[in-house]
């Protein structure tokens, strides 16, 4: 049935990946990725691949917003529903060292399997500030969909093969940048959950 859906949304163009980036966001596991869906639009319609990727980014937005208000709302109830209590625990320790860092590089990286939704309830729980939050989410996925949207444009069909054989590459940056961050963040001393 979801990959129905899916199949479906895609057929509406960026309004399809608008509404699967808020239902890949607030949770919905999705048979289809979205950067594999974004990818491929902006293969086949180089012209709108941008205003594809900017569609993605504020769908996916609202649906970290919607996901993060619910666990402010919610507060420890909805994230003991979600996350078992040792990773509970272990995510709260890392969350409040490193603060919305945590939020930053599963949501920029697209091919590390890092627990987006459980730092976004994390986030929510913490009642870490939601223009903060809503400024990091913003930051990471206009960094990753206007990147693939770029890929699609410049590289047309090659762009898949470029990313499967520059990935450890890519995330090998991609993690210097967020181990810098994460000095910058230590040596600021600022452990609370509103540090970016």
């Amino acid at each position: 049935m979801l990959k129905h859906l899916v199949d479906t949304l895609i057929e509406y163009g960026p309004l399809g990946l608008f509404i699967i980036g808020v239902l890949d966001s607030v949770g919905l596991p999705l048979p289809a990725a979205m950067d594999a869906l974004l990818l491929a639009y902006s293969i086949s319609h180089p012209e709108h691949a941008y205003f594809a990727a900017m569609v993605a980014v504020i769908g996916s937005a609202g649906g970290n917003i919607l996901l993060f208000r619910a666990a402010r709302m919610g507060g420890r109830r909805f994230v003991k529903k979600d996350t078992p209590e040792s990773e509970q625990h272990g995510f709260r320790r890392w969350f409040s060292r490193y603060g919305l860092l945590t939020v930053f590089v599963p949501a920029v990286v697209p091919f590390v399997p890092l627990p987006l939704k459980v730092f976004v309830v994390s986030a929510g729980a913490m009642h870490t500030p939601t223009s903060r939050f809503l400024a990091v989410i913003l930051a990471a996925r206009v960094l990753r969909y206007f990147g693939e949207a770029y890929l699609g444009v410049l590289l047309g069909a090659h762009a898949q093969d470029f990313l499967r054989q520059n990935s450890w590459t890519i995330f090998g940056v991609l993690v210097g940048v967020a181990v810098l961050l994460g000095l910058i963040v230590k040596l600021r001393g600022r452990g609370d959950a509103t540090v970016v």
